[in-house]
């Protein structure tokens, strides 16, 4: 087990991490905004679900495989880019129902929740962070490494959730009511489309 300065250490340092909008931010925002703090919510629940999946892989030495396999490197990074690239189009070719003041719902709650997470899980450079910030903390003499990083993950698990919901609730606080509007609502889906076609161009530009 880490001693308590290395685990201060790395809470510090992930809080850092965190509270700079990345990515993953950027989908929530998007969501709380486009279908409010419900879809916003969930969607952070999906994305840190993924996380999982990387902090487990990473414990268990399969990022490692990844990082050092191009071929292996390069299939999830595609399959990855082709599931963002056809949520983009998707959102860029949604039409609006007109200009009625409308109720908002969040549609399919079991869908965000997914698409949340498999954005997430199909990103090799989540899987490359994870085995690279996590073993950083660990120390040989605290014990085997594999728990270390399973400690280590779930500490950043759940400051990720407080940081991501944080970010959830304010977007849905300021967009209540510009989600009235017919025409805002097309530039939400049009931004919404621009952030997933984004998330794919940047990343095509991760090499192996």
């Amino acid at each position: 087990m880490p001693d308590i300065s290395t685990l201060a250490v790395f809470c510090a340092a992930t809080l850092g991490l965190l509270l700079v909008p990345g990515p993953a931010v950027l989908y929530i925002v998007t969501r709380s905004v486009s279908q409010g703090r419900a879809a916003g919510l969930i969607s952070v629940l999906g994305i840190h679900t993924g996380s999982i999946v990387h902090i487990a892989a990473a414990a268990l030495g399969i990022s490692a495989l990844l990082s050092a396999s191009a071929t292996a490197f390069t299939i999830v990074k595609y399959v990855g880019v082709a599931y963002l690239v056809w949520l983009g189009i998707r959102k860029l070719m949604q039409k609006d129902g007109g200009e009625e003041v409308v109720e908002l719902k969040v549609q399919s709650k079991r869908r965000l929740f997914w698409e949340g997470f498999v954005v997430n899980v199909l990103n090799p450079k989540t899987a490359i962070f994870f085995l690279t910030f996590l073993p950083v903390f660990t120390q040989p003499s605290a014990g085997p490494v594999g728990p270390q990083i399973l400690v280590f993950g779930l500490i950043w698990l759940l400051l990720g959730m407080a940081s991501d919901g944080t970010y959830a609730m304010i977007a849905s606080a300021l967009a209540g009511r510009v989600r009235r509007s017919a025409a805002v609502r097309r530039r939400l889906d049009v931004g919404s489309g621009v952030v997933y076609l984004g998330l794919a161009a940047w990343l095509t530009t991760e090499k192996a």
